[in-house]
């Protein structure tokens, strides 16, 4: 085993190899959590357990009827390709204690009990079949473990339990071959990095898997933050994870839901958000009891991956350009949002609502693109430039693509120019700015 290096020189490393570790996930853009328990079948909250106080003897007894159906991660891995997904988080084991993989650590697991199956292996299986990197969900917090809530107020409990966690981890990165992503949760009831030791057990599960990323929630800053319930952009890198009702992590009665669910417009939205801010969309689902993927997901993704296979290069890649850094948002009109490539010279407009009349002007740009064309058919749009906006002319009267959204791609000979609300100072604080071709 290597010597543990302090926490300075730590971070020194990872960072020293982080791009080239991080150089996949930064393309991929979109990902799949899928939260899946023995709360499952219940339909309430993957939280119930101590949201409703329920003893850990009562709970224990929906092991024995968790019954997720045969070939139940495949059918979630082929809605994630389905979808333009391109990696999956899978949660192995959640707050609740219950181990998805046959654990030699945690007897409390889906090969004892339930299925006498291993959902993990299932998963990783399914995720190599469909060319998905593979994640891991791995609780800090266990409801289930005696030492879960001594570690924070008995020595020898802490120690006990962080052996636990360790060995568990120790066994999910060791049987399952190369796994691309480490995710952790919850770090209670500890309190900072040192009573979780995370430092010195971080390293050692690096060293099973050089490669790996890991995220933020073991008290240390890792390789990428993870903004939940809210898609914010931060200046390192970043997931936003979302439920995809704006209530729960795991399963809810499907029918009762769909009222809540995300509709792909508003998917999009969140993937644009991300693009703009050099992010990526961890979209959640929580299949039913038996595994099956909710009716009332399928349809959004679907179209979200329909839609991607047309324009999918205006969302894959790390586009953070010059204009993003700079805090510009690119509200081009009140119907269509920016994003732009990574060199700055490229403009995606993705319009939401597609505009009438055949013109559409774009203010504050100082430049003129080479280029202007419409990106799921290649189709050139003509447009003229009158120093403060580009206008666009003999546009389709109904929008080219065949979801409703469509983007428009500006190109440039070099990063143009750019000022919001450019004839109209007061908006800026009064500042007034020049250009070439002032009117």
């Amino acid at each position: 085993m290597s010597v543990i290096l302090s926490k300075s020189e730590y971070e020194e490393q990872i960072a020293a190899s982080r791009d080239r570790r991080m150089a996949w996930w930064r393309e991929a853009r979109f990902g799949m959590f899928v939260h899946f328990g023995l709360y499952s079948q219940v339909g309430r909250n993957e939280w119930l357990q101590a949201l409703e106080s329920i003893p850990v003897e009562e709970y224990e007894k929906l092991a024995d009827s968790f019954a997720p159906k045969p070939g139940a991660p495949r059918e979630w891995a082929m809605l994630a390709k389905a979808a333009g997904m391109k990696y999956m988080v899978l949660t192995t084991r959640h707050h609740e204690g219950f181990s998805l993989w046959d654990s030699k650590v945690n007897p409390y697991n889906s090969v004892n009990y339930g299925p006498h199956r291993d959902i993990v292996k299932e998963f990783v299986d399914a995720c190599r079949e469909f060319d998905l990197k593979i994640g891991f969900y791995s609780s800090l917090m266990d409801w289930h473990h005696p030492d879960g809530w001594r570690c924070a107020v008995d020595e020898a409990a802490r120690c006990r339990f962080l052996d636990y966690i360790e060995a568990l981890n120790t066994e999910l990165l060791t049987n399952y071959g190369k796994i691309d992503i480490l995710w952790y949760d919850v770090s209670q009831p500890l309190q900072s990095w040192e009573g979780w030791n995370s430092l010195a057990r971080n390293q050692r599960l690096r060293e099973l898997q050089p490669d790996i990323i890991i995220n933020d929630r073991s008290r240390l800053a890792e390789d990428f933050g993870t903004p939940e319930e809210h898609v914010t952009a931060s200046e390192r890198d970043w997931e936003a994870c979302m439920t995809f009702n704006g209530i729960s992590w795991g399963y809810l009665d499907e029918e009762q839901v769909r009222g809540y669910s995300y509709n792909a417009p508003r998917i999009l939205k969140m993937l644009n958000t991300c693009c703009k801010g050099g992010g990526n969309l961890l979209l959640n689902i929580g299949p039913k009891p038996d595994g099956s993927v909710p009716s009332d997901a399928v349809t959004p993704l679907t179209e979200v991956g329909e839609w991607l296979s047309r324009n999918g290069e205006v969302v894959y890649g790390r586009r953070l350009g010059k204009w993003d850094r700079f805090g510009w948002n690119g509200g081009a009109n009140g119907i269509s949002s920016v994003s732009c490539s990574e060199d700055g010279k490229t403009c995606y407009l993705w319009c939401w609502i597609w505009p009438k009349g055949g013109s559409m002007a774009i203010g504050g740009y100082f430049d003129a693109p080479r280029k202007v064309s419409i990106l799921s058919t290649g189709e050139e749009i003509r447009f003229s430039h009158d120093g403060h906006r580009i206008i666009l002319e003999g546009l389709p009267e109904k929008c080219p693509d065949p979801s409703g959204i469509a983007v428009i791609k500006l190109e440039f000979n070099d990063v143009p120019e750019y000022h919001s609300y450019g004839r109209y100072p007061q908006m800026n604080e009064g500042r007034q700015y020049k250009t070439k071709n002032k009117r």
